[in-house]
């Protein structure tokens, strides 16, 4: 299975989110369109006006971990909007950048805001060193900076590589690790248990508590990741519902697919939902459609590419 190729995001304002994608971070705008689009619309069964204006967004060069960008009309509020950090929901979009310190210190000239001043620096149990840094943006949304020592990137020419990761809150994290490996067939790049008092400052976590993070992929791909997280002994709100159009923020994620017919037999093994959309062409994709939520109830498209 192929890493996801988009996730869709909605936006209040798509000239707000262009200039901190393209203008800041400099992903390439692959496709944009103006107006009522009647295929969104009736993939994800809105009326055809409810869609107001979107665009596509990558880094330079890749097919993976793009950004839908879709604003609505009349948005329903944000899915993280007044969120803990331990709500169950999509909560992060992951972007690379080359010598986070200096990116923070260039960011911050331009108005740009941290949740701290100085980021953040964990080793995980494979001896994995990296940065972050959480950053605030457009529609509730957290981007997380993040800079991974040793790992060469396929950055923009302003230094940053995007989408690396969706990170997922999941109440049960080995409920979802299954569904990622053995239902969709994404494969294990990691699984980590994280905990201590630099983890608890990262992420804002109570005392005592630990993160249990996998990120889920393909080997070679380092962008359009999925990174499961259950955080244990801390609970949080399930925020999933909320995310669907036309509620801004992150919403869901797709995947394209040389052929879905194995995929459908897991998901009905595995007693999963599967809504059949027909062949249709949107802007981020083309081909046979299928969506389904995860178990801790995140949306997932997949299409069957031609």
């Amino acid at each position: 299975m192929n890493p996801f190729t988009s996730v869709a995001v909605g936006v209040a304002s798509l000239d707000e989110a262009l200039s901190l994608w393209v203008d800041q971070f400099g992903l390439a705008l692959e496709a944009r369109r103006e107006g009522p689009d009647a295929v969104l619309a009736r993939l994800w069964r809105l009326a055809d006006t409810d869609i107001r204006r979107q665009a596509l967004v990558a880094t330079p060069g890749q097919r993976f971990g793009m950004i839908h960008l879709v604003e609505f009309d009349g948005p329903e509020p944000p899915v993280r909007e007044h969120a803990s950090a331990t709500d169950c929901c999509p909560k992060n979009l992951d972007v690379y950048a080359d010598n986070l310190p200096q990116k923070m210190q260039d960011l911050a000239a331009r108005g740009c805001q941290f949740r701290n001043p100085v980021h953040s620096e964990v080793t995980v149990s494979d001896g994995t060193r990296f940065r972050e840094a959480h950053m605030p943006t457009h529609d509730d949304i957290n981007v997380v900076l993040l800079e991974v020592m040793g790992w060469d990137l396929p950055y923009s020419e302003n230094g940053f590589a995007a989408v690396g990761l969706l990170i997922t809150i999941v109440p049960d994290a080995e409920r979802e690790k299954h569904f990622y490996g053995e239902v969709l067939g994404l494969e294990k790049l990691s699984d980590n248990l994280l905990q201590g008092v630099e983890v608890e400052a990262m992420v804002g976590l109570p005392a005592g508590a630990a993160m249990d993070a996998s990120v889920w992929g393909r080997k070679g791909d380092l962008l359009g990741q999925v990174e499961v997280i259950e955080y244990r002994g801390a609970s949080g709100a399930d925020l999933y519902p909320r995310a669907r159009p036309k509620s801004l923020g992150i919403l869901h994620i797709s995947f394209d697919a040389s052929d879905i017919a194995p995929i459908r037999r897991r998901l009905a093994e595995a007693r999963i939902d599967v809504i059949e959309h027909g062949r249709l062409s949107t802007l981020a994709t083309s081909g046979d459609m299928i969506s389904f939520l995860s178990p801790a109830g995140l949306r997932i498209e997949i299409t069957a590419a031609r």
